[in-house]
């Protein structure tokens, strides 16, 4: 779907989030991540999480589409495949985001049989990184 479709889906379910009254972390993967950062400020997210941020289609990193990512207004956590064609993590501009990257990682964290590490710990990467962002936002 177009970003534009993808954005009014997104505002049309965050009443429901943010009905409790707790504090929300607008998150998305891929093209979600981007809706994330596009929205964060108009719908008063706490934070972003941002899981693999196309940063540029594949082999087109003159389509950039930083200006996403670096305008989404709230304390911004990307996790990146150190492999993602849609950006690997040292294509991304210095921000206010902070970026962990998951070594060997493609665009959906997957590793080859090949890496100096299994699944499960490229899994962990993203976890751990997560708990220890979230925990910081307190």
């Amino acid at each position: 779907p177009a970003p534009r479709t993808l954005d009014t889906g997104w505002r049309g379910v965050w009443p429901a989030l943010a009905e409790p009254g707790l504090p929300v972390i607008s998150g998305g993967r891929s093209a979600g991540a981007r809706v994330a950062c596009r929205t964060a400020t108009e719908l008063g997210a706490r934070a972003v999480l941002a899981l693999s941020f196309p940063l540029h289609p594949p082999g087109r990193p003159e389509k950039s589409r930083a200006a996403e990512l670096l305008g989404a207004g709230v304390p911004t956590l990307v996790v990146q495949g150190g492999n993602d064609p849609f950006g690997r993590p040292a294509e991304f501009p210095e921000g206010p985001h902070e970026l962990v990257e998951v070594p060997h990682g493609d665009h959906g964290f997957a590793v080859p049989k090949r890496a100096d590490l299994t699944q499960d710990e490229a899994v962990a990467v993203v976890t751990d990184a997560v708990a220890r962002w979230a925990r910081g936002l307190a």
